[in-house]
Order: C-alpha cells, then structure tokens, then sequence
C-alpha cells in the first residue's frame, strides 16, 4: 500500500555565518512570496536567488541565497 504525505516547506538563509532555518508562513504561496514575506525582516533576501528544492528529513527545504559579490 502507498502512502502519500503532503511535506513541510523549510527557508533556510545564511547570514553572518549562521544557518537560519525558516518556517513556512503560508504553505500555499510560492515560495517567491515567501521570499518577499521574509526580506523586511532579513534584508539580505532583497538580493538573494533560489536554490532548487532539496528533501532532507522530511522536509522539502529551499536556500535563499546571496547573489551579493565581495568588494575587495
């Protein structure tokens, strides 16, 4: 017998050098939406892209990640 289960989105960003693992807000927005949800709280989404989705626990987690370059 097969079991469909509906998995948990996960929103993981990388600021200062810290993993910081987001919950789903909405689980029926995009996960654009979901994006702009978190940028006024974490300003470093403004410039941030999409990762593909990786299943890790049971969960389907998405990285926003920094597309910002270093000056130097």
């Amino acid at each position: 017998m097969l079991l469909a289960t509906h998995l948990q989105r996960v929103f993981i960003i990388i600021e200062k050098g810290q993993q910081i693992r987001l919950s789903d807000p909405e689980p029926r927005w995009s996960v654009e939406a979901v994006l702009n949800f978190y940028a006024p709280t974490y300003p470093i989404l403004t410039t941030s892209k999409i990762s593909a989705p990786v299943i890790r626990d049971d969960a389907v987690e998405y990285r926003f990640e920094t597309v910002m370059g270093t000056k130097g």
